[in-house]
């Protein structure tokens, strides 16, 4: 599991990195052709990871439950983000990936509910949740990048 924590801590940096200049307006517009936004998509995983291996695994989430709510999958970009909000954002990119592991290591995930995500999987343990997870991250990752491509910002 060593390598899909690295993953994630690769993919949350490169994230971080991506979007750590940009002003307010360029993460919350959003682009003719998208549904969201950048800072949507950031917090998107976060909240992402916490319902797929946290609450699937009969664990408290981490981080924020307005976060989580606000972010899950099927919803929409907020139209107002505070500056606080997504230093939050933010901050949560790295410590909760590393909290993650700190908690899968000291045995804290021992049960899981299955899942069939809209990805056409179907995730029976926390360790094929973590390891789906690391593909959905890639996956808005492009998102981002596409969307900063699209906002001019690329």
């Amino acid at each position: 599991m060593d390598q899909e924590f690295e993953i994630l801590l690769i993919t949350r940096k490169n994230l971080l990195n991506s979007i750590k200049d940009l002003s307010i307006d360029e993460l919350t517009k959003i682009p003719n052709g998208f549904n969201n936004n950048i800072i949507w998509n950031a917090a998107h995983n976060l909240a992402t990871q916490q319902l797929l291996v946290y609450k699937l695994s009969g664990q408290s989430p981490v981080i924020p439950g307005e976060l989580i709510e606000k972010y899950r999958k099927g919803t929409s970009a907020p139209k107002n983000v505070s500056e606080n909000e997504i230093n939050e954002i933010k901050g949560l990119l790295i410590s909760s990936a590393k909290l993650m592991q700190q908690d899968y290591d000291s045995g804290l995930f021992t049960e899981y509910s299955e899942y069939t995500a809209s990805y056409n999987i179907t995730l029976s343990s926390t360790e094929k949740a973590i390891a789906f997870n690391n593909v959905h991250e890639g996956l808005h990752f492009g998102y981002i990048m596409a969307l900063k491509k699209a906002i001019g910002s690329l």
